[in-house]
């Protein structure tokens, strides 16, 4: 038999044994309370590349001796495989289990490698008739929710995290048909000049008129769909509602102004981003300088390189590229250098405080900055008089807010724009 097959087969082996054990421990003490906690070391292929296998091999040996610490008549160790250990253990009280992880934790970031080890445990507590194995799979959602983090490294699954993971489920399986039968709803905000509040632009926003759960703002289900993949799909449902609409209202004698889309950070994993948007504009006769694409800070400062190289061509054919949330993260002004920018939007946060001295003197140079740099500046969250005037007064012209205009439905918007 080859070595692969044998391998794969002991190991096969082991996690049946570590089952059979663990559930007959289970069985037979059904008067005491009972949990899993299953480890996992974050990014641990980078210690095996960085330090050397036999250092990676080393230190599970290490956490192997962690974890039968905790080994007796009444508990169970398992080791599921390379780097997931379990421990089903009794216990009185939550804090047992929490003293458990933080020394076998203490014990595991001591360990001498020149790598940071960030260890995660999910810890799940037994309920009656509750087999072994849905005990690891609970304990390892429980895990993905502190995986990788340096100040929280457990987490217990509860009914928190059993219902949050059911709804995202929910939102999972209900994306697809809510596309295909359009309760998927496209609303504009606009953008405007504060000096004489003239539209200039706007931005395609998203709203789920589920037939069930009513009314869904965005952030009740598009962090969801940045998690599963799907934004993707929903974005590109979006820029096509949104070519449309722009051939129907030029059609019909209106003036339009340009229409920003928003783009995932995950666009930057599609090989056809490009060519979606330009297939959509060849079949809509659109002009691309009627469309902005709006990507966060963060979708900027991953794959740079990939992610710069797309906008530059977009750029280069006539698509307007704006970054959001400016200033929330710390590499905006890195990427203002030589990276292919035509606006930013002023991140609301900078607007909620103007009051103090700091946020103006901060709001003032930073307005002055992006005009030597000739980049545009959108305000977002303009909601009161004095912070339109002090945008004015900072040579900021344009901005997007409710002392304007909330979102509002393409059929609402259609008819802000004059006809010619």
């Amino acid at each position: 038999m080859p070595k692969l097959a044998v391998t794969l087969l002991l190991d096969y082996m082991v996690v049946l044994h570590l089952f059979y054990k663990a559930n007959e421990c289970l069985h037979s003490h059904l008067n005491d309370q009972y949990a899993l906690i299953r480890m996992d070391i974050y990014r641990f292929k980078t210690i095996n590349k960085f330090c050397g296998r036999a250092n990676g091999d080393k230190l599970l040996v290490h956490i192997s001796d962690c974890f039968k610490k905790y080994e007796s008549k009444d508990s169970v160790v398992g080791h599921l495989r390379a780097d997931i250990f379990t421990l089903c253990t009794p216990y009185k009280t939550d804090q047992d289990l929490i003293n458990i992880v933080n020394d076998i934790a203490k014990q595991i970031e001591v360990y001498p490698l020149p790598c940071k080890i960030l260890p995660a445990f999910g810890i799940c507590k037994s309920e009656f008739g509750m087999d072994i194995s849905l005990l690891i799979d609970y304990a390892n959602l429980a895990l993905q929710t502190v995986k990788g983090r340096v100040f929280s490294c457990y987490a217990f699954y509860n009914e928190t995290l059993r219902q949050q993971l059911l709804y995202e489920k929910k939102i999972e399986n209900e994306i697809i048909p809510a596309l295909n039968n359009h309760e998927l709803e496209v609303y504009i905000q606009p953008k405007v000049n504060m000096r004489n509040e003239e539209i200039i632009g706007g931005e395609a926003l998203l709203r789920w008129n589920h037939p069930l759960d009513g009314f869904l703002l965005p952030d009740q289900f598009i962090p969801v769909l940045e998690k599963s993949g799907y934004i993707v799909d929903v974005d590109k449902y979006v820029w096509e509602e949104v070519f449309r609409s722009l051939r129907q209202w030029i059609d019909n004698g209106y003036k339009v102004v340009p229409i920003s889309l928003n783009v995932s950070r995950l666009h930057s994993y599609q090989t056809d981003f490009e060519q979606v948007l330009y297939g959509l504009a060849k079949k809509y006769n659109i002009s691309h300088n009627l469309i902005q694409l709006e990507l966060t800070e963060s979708a900027l400062t991953e794959h740079t390189d990939l992610v710069f190289k797309t906008l530059n061509n977009l750029q280069n054919n006539g698509f307007y590229i704006s970054m959001d949330d400016f200033g929330s993260g710390y590499s905006s002004m890195n990427m203002l250098k030589d990276e292919p920018i035509d606006e930013i939007k002023i991140d609301r946060v900078f607007l909620t405080d103007i009051s103090t001295q700091k946020s103006r003197i901060i709001i003032k140079h930073m307005i002055s900055m992006m005009t030597e740099l000739n980049i545009n500046i959108i305000a977002e969250g303009i909601e009161t008089p004095e912070q339109a005037n002090f945008m004015l007064e900072c040579g900021c012209y344009n901005a997007q807010g409710f002392l304007y205009h909330r979102p509002m439905p393409m059929t609402q918007f259609k008819k802000l724009l004059p006809r010619f």
